[in-house]
């Protein structure tokens, strides 16, 4: 019994030792660009397996009125996912999963003109379906103060 006592307490060292390690990687690579903690930051999170394994803010996130980035700050991320969403899709084709010319009611059933509207047609921007960034009501909801939790809007 002894000895499976010791060998826990040796791995959850050298558990430990490995996450304050990549840790301390993490942080040192993400430090060279956010040194000044009273300029604007952000926040990172890595993720192994669908599960973080490190999440930390960096920096201000309003100069203005002092305040401190958190891992609960939201953000308004924009278009910035779409080059991740597209190469997501090419990697799913290249994997055969789906093809580009696949209609989107193949995986959205009740999307409405979905047989119409092809996968290809989507990353680049001609599938016809209207720019909800453009609409007014966009505008309501990104004034809105959101939590972490009821941050998914749509």
């Amino acid at each position: 019994m002894r000895k499976i006592s010791t060998l826990l307490v040796l791995c959850l060292v050298s558990y430990l030792s490995f996450s304050q390690n990549l840790e301390n990687k993490i942080d040192a690579i993400i430090t060279t660009k956010f040194k000044n903690p009273n300029k604007p930051g952000g926040v990172f999170m890595v993720s192994k397996n669908g599960r973080a394994i490190y999440a930390k803010a960096f920096g201000m996130a309003n100069l203005e009125l002092s305040e401190k980035m958190t891992t609960e700050n939201v953000f308004q991320i924009g278009s910035m996912t779409k080059q991740f969403t597209a190469v997501a899709i090419l990697i799913l084709e290249e994997r055969g999963k789906l093809s580009l010319q696949d209609p989107i009611s193949k995986f959205i059933p009740d999307y409405p003109n979905g047989n119409s509207i092809k996968i290809y047609q989507l990353l680049n921007h001609t599938s016809g379906i209207k720019n909800f960034t453009k609409m007014k009501s966009i505008f309501k909801i990104a004034q809105k103060n959101v939590t972490k939790r009821d941050g998914r809007i749509f």
